[in-house]
């Protein structure tokens, strides 16, 4: 199946930019697309809620006036995130406001609902939903997302358990739609990866955290760089579903990173800190396991120009290594 036209426009890598709580504002998500790989934030983190109408007003306008004066750049779409669960009270006036700017991508998470689908149709958006487990991935589809994003073991934030290339097959051996894969990607090997494992995309966050236009603390920027997997805690305690933090801010909240209590999941919770008087996000910062592969704070064009280098050189050097077996022909007894 071909993608819908807005993921198959022309981009400088097949990337999409994860929206971050927090993190993801009008600055990061606007440099994204100007590098060429589509920027997404979640609706949530424009507060009051006026402010999303704005932030979307501006995001348009200047990415409009940068294609006009660089006729030869690639600009990318952009995402809003929506989080289908009741817990969102803001839900329905968000909806509204996205349906009025025509937002191109949705991306919507915890909670698949047909009716939030048929508002992004409307206008003709697409609808991509995040799954962490194949079932999801059905249930998304049979309600009328367009794609899905495996949010696999090692992706930052609220993650899965299950190894992104085993989703992905999952999900590919019935699904011929929108594939988006998720989980420890920091490089452009693992971009280039993610394609040949089945996805359509790679889809990115943690990178992120630590560049310049990210609403990110200096403490937190610098905490990506210094950080490992080995320094990614998976817990639930936070938010009553369990995701990837970094380490070094929980032990700053106090707490022990290696002996965490289990949070009700009825509790669902994006910001009170479930059980805990740290703040998810706020204090408790998310991260996944790719971080290992950020060594320095850098723009969001420079990391985007990184990922390209190494892309490419990924992709010279995958096309050596398997000329070999593409010479020698089926195997026969």
């Amino acid at each position: 199946m071909p993608l819908p036209p807005a993921l198959s426009r022309p981009l400088t890598l097949p990337v999409v930019g994860s929206p971050l709580f927090i993190a993801s504002g009008p600055e990061l998500v606007i440099a994204q697309c100007q590098s060429g790989v589509i920027g997404s934030f979640p609706a949530l983190n424009a507060r009051p809620a006026s402010l999303l109408s704005d932030w979307l007003d501006r995001i348009a306008e200047e990415n409009a006036s940068f294609a006009a004066a660089h006729p030869g750049a690639v600009v990318a779409p952009f995402a809003v995130n929506q989080i289908v669960h009741r817990s969102n009270d803001r839900l329905e006036q968000d909806m509204e406001v996205i349906v009025k700017h025509r937002v191109p991508i949705v991306i919507t998470s915890l909670g698949a609902r047909p009716e939030i689908n048929d508002a992004v149709h409307s206008y003709g958006g697409v609808v991509l939903h995040d799954v962490t487990t194949d079932e999801f991935a059905h249930k998304a589809v049979d309600k009328g997302a367009d794609g899905v994003i495996a949010v696999a073991a090692g992706a930052g934030g609220h993650a899965g358990t299950q190894s992104p290339f085993a989703l992905v097959q999952e999900i590919r051996a019935w699904f011929d739609g929108p594939l988006l894969m998720s989980g420890a990607i920091a490089h452009g090997r693992s971009i280039l990866a993610a394609l040949a494992a089945g996805a359509d995309l790679a889809y990115i966050g943690s990178a992120f955290l630590s560049t310049t236009e990210a609403n990110t603390p200096a403490d937190y920027k610098q905490m990506i760089v210094d950080s490992t997997a080995k320094d990614i805690v998976y817990s639930n305690l936070f938010t009553g579903i369990h995701g990837n933090y970094l380490r070094g801010s929980i032990a700053a909240a106090g707490l022990d990173p290696d002996d965490l209590p289990e949070s009700d999941p009825s509790a669902m919770d994006f910001g009170s800190g479930g059980n805990t008087e740290a703040r998810a996000w706020k204090d408790i910062w998310g991260s996944g396991q790719g971080i290992g592969a950020v060594r320095r704070t850098t723009t969001v064009a420079g990391l985007v120009a990184q990922f390209k280098e190494q892309f490419d050189q990924a992709l010279l050097t995958l096309t050596e290594r398997t000329a070999p077996y593409r010479a020698a022909g089926p195997h026969t007894v």
